[in-house]
């Protein structure tokens, strides 16, 4: 009789035999030392008590070699400790929550643009195009100068969102962990597009009336990923500097940056981007390892701007009517595919068990001597990983990345519902994520997070954050009013 359904007991015994596998390699040395344990122990016990007392009186020490040896001991455990980096804390973060009269459903959006470009009927058309297979949901928002017909992108605009935005998430942190303004030792802010004078991070010392004495950094520039690139610098500095706290902000300002004109290219990131913030505190102090939520393990930095295309993929430029606005490569999911593939090439052998390395070096080894034909090995990150935090800069971006590290539907789960909640909210992204993953109660004490980010330049970011306790599901947050409808199904396409 012809099989109804496939045989199950191959891909079953593989699996198990896969499980083993990594079982062994992983603790190679425990099973290594248990049999040498065991024979020291018989022997000891076939000897005798006597004759085991009897050896340790034969050996003769010599005082000034006894001194010696202790010396040393103290010497090297005292090298070791000094030289060894300090652990930095993340004592805890807030997403700021956009109010309700800011939110832009796709009619209100689609009827924006046409009358902003009742010029540009094709314009409109393609953007509509963009905005039903975005992923995006209609709770998205955008600042108020952007909902004015026509929109109102003035400086005075501008900074009044950065305020909005950047001060309820500092508030909102600075009552959750009770650390007060003067506590702060290093401030951070990262925004790529809108770089004032003074700075943002002045605009904050100003509000808060920071230390005479802080050590205050403005990113600009640097896309979607200054985030991480912003707690690789508070790691840097706070390796050098202890007992301190460094203040890290992320965001990105919409209101100078919406583009007015037709360039398809450029109307893109009208369709995806919206607003948001992220405020995190990270510390040094031992005290603090108790109350953190996370432990920062490693940051991994992927810079390929040495590449023509890769540095022009996203590019801030003049249309042909002198109108601003950034221009989307249409070879940017390739180039950020090369860019991830430097990145997890670097990140691999410093977060994947034995096993996944020794399995991707021996496919290696083998397409370089036997048959080049050979399936290439993808390591396997769920391995080394419990939760994946990809940059919601799109849909076709968490796709990709879907795709490439063979993730589940659940590994993306919080990246897509916050493309759908909140849009791209450029570097704070990451932040809404983790945060969903709280929020449904599934991060546990010793998780080990992945976050991935792209950003112009081009650039790939990855940072891994341990879990210091079980996290309890929060009152308060980004997510609080609508978890209980989340996740919601996203269909490919959503006629307007």
């Amino acid at each position: 009789m012809p099989q109804v359904l496939p045989s199950f007991s191959s891909s079953v015994k593989l699996k198990y035999v896969k499980l083993g596998y990594q079982y062994l390699v992983n603790h190679i040395l425990t099973f290594l030392l248990i049999p040498i344990m065991l024979g020291i122990s018989i022997e000891i016990l076939r000897s005798g008590p006597r004759e085991t007392l009897t050896i340790l009186n034969s050996l003769q020490f010599d005082f000034i070699q006894v001194l010696c040896s202790c010396f040393l001991i103290i010497f090297v455990a005292t090298v070791y400790f000094m030289s060894k980096p300090r652990s930095i804390y993340l004592v805890d973060y807030t997403c700021y929550k956009p109010p309700v009269n800011c939110r832009v459903p796709f009619s209100t959006f689609m009827e924006h643009s046409r009358l902003i470009l009742k010029e540009n009927p094709k314009s409109v058309d393609f953007q509509m195009r963009i905005l039903e297979r975005s992923g995006l949901g209609e709770e998205t928002c955008l600042p108020p100068a952007i909902h004015h017909i026509p929109p109102t992108p003035t400086m005075e605009a501008a900074r009044g969102e950065a305020e909005m935005v950047i001060f309820s998430a500092i508030d909102d942190l600075m009552r959750n962990t009770c650390i007060k303004p003067k506590d702060i030792d290093i401030l951070i802010v990262n925004c790529s597009l809108f770089s004032p004078t003074p700075s943002l991070s002045a605009m904050v010392v100003n509000k808060y009336k920071l230390r005479s004495n802080i050590k205050s950094f403005n990113l600009s520039g640097m896309g979607c990923s200054a985030g991480l690139i912003s707690i690789d610098l508070a790691k840097d500095l706070l390796q050098v500097h202890p007992n301190s706290y460094a203040l890290v902000i992320s965001t990105e300002i919409i209101t100078p940056n919406y583009y007015k004109g037709s360039e398809k290219a450029m109307l893109l990131p009208n369709c995806l981007f919206r607003m948001g913030s992220a405020a995190i505190l990270l510390s040094n102090k031992r005290r603090d390892s108790r109350r953190a939520k996370y432990k920062l393990v490693h940051v991994v930095r992927t810079h390929k701007g040495s590449d023509d295309k890769a540095y022009k993929c996203v590019f801030e430029q003049e249309d042909l009517q002198g109108k601003v606005g950034i221009n989307l490569s249409k070879d940017l999911m390739v180039i950020a595919g090369e860019a991830l593939k430097s990145n997890i090439t670097t990140i691999g052998p410093l977060v994947l068990p034995a096993s996944e390395q020794l399995l991707f070096l021996f496919t290696l080894i083998g397409r370089k001597i036997f048959n080049p034909k050979w399936k290439p090995y993808i390591p396997d990150f769920k391995q080394a990983f419990e939760h994946f935090c990809i940059h919601a800069g799109g849909r076709a971006v968490i796709d990709e990345l879907q795709k490439n590290l063979q993730l589940s539907a659940e590994h993306v789960e919080a990246s897509r519902m916050t493309l759908h909640r909140f849009g791209n909210t450029s570097s704070s992204s990451l932040w809404y994520e983790i945060s969903y993953i709280e929020a449904k109660g599934r991060m546990k004490k010793g998780d080990r997070v992945w976050q991935i980010a792209f950003g112009s330049g081009f650039k790939c970011n990855s940072a891994v954050w341990k879990c210091n306790r079980t996290i309890k599901t929060p009152a308060e947050g980004p997510w609080n009013d609508c978890m209980d409808r989340y996740p919601v199904h996203i269909p490919e396409i959503v006629k307007m």
